[in-house]
């Protein structure tokens, strides 16, 4: 009996130094990026961007908890503004706060998750003209902890966010091209 509880032990020891060592390989950097073309102008895109309260009729992220709290803070739009939410286990807790806001190209929001997982990152948000419209791109890089290296044995975490990232540019293609 002693000598399967010792066997046992060796293979989840093992099983255990693998992820470990899968995990340590990983980059620890993380980058998400998607793109889409909007046939309207960034001057009709970048508002609903740019105001956080806006983005209940666009965020994928709204939608995962409606009783989310929301705490709107700093200006009302644009640099300095602040949003904060804490949700269920499907958003956790965190706060963004916009730093650089330059009408109508580009939004560089500083983007801190407090729960379900400690994170801190950087989202960009380009509108480039092109043609009759804007290329729109939505844009998450920041450093990757020991931890979001561990899940990412586990999981796709580009496939996972880039989904959501999908969806919310798709909103905005929706709302602004009407």
């Amino acid at each position: 009996m002693l000598e399967v509880i010792a066997v046992i032990a060796v293979i989840l020891a093992i099983a255990v130094a693998i992820v470990l060592i899968l995990a340590a390989t990983k980059p620890n950097t993380l980058r998400v990026q998607r793109a889409i073309s909007i046939k309207a102008p960034a001057e009709r895109i970048f508002p609903l961007i740019s105001d956080f309260q806006q983005w209940r009729s666009w965020s994928p992220y709204e939608e995962k908890d409606p009783a989310m709290k929301r705490t709107y803070s700093g200006a009302e739009r644009g640099k300095g503004a602040v949003y904060a939410w804490d949700g269920d286990k499907n958003v956790g807790s965190g706060r963004m706060e916009i730093l650089e806001a330059a009408t109508p190209q580009k939004i560089v929001i500083k983007l801190d998750f407090f729960t379900p997982f400690e994170g801190h990152n950087t989202a960009e948000f380009t509108m480039l003209p092109q043609g009759d419209g804007t290329h729109v791109t939505w844009l998450m890089h920041g450093p990757a902890n020991f931890m979001s290296r561990l899940m990412q044995v586990f999981m796709n975490l580009d496939r996972m966010i880039g989904r959501d990232f999908e969806a919310g540019l798709a909103n905005l293609k929706t709302l602004t091209e009407k």
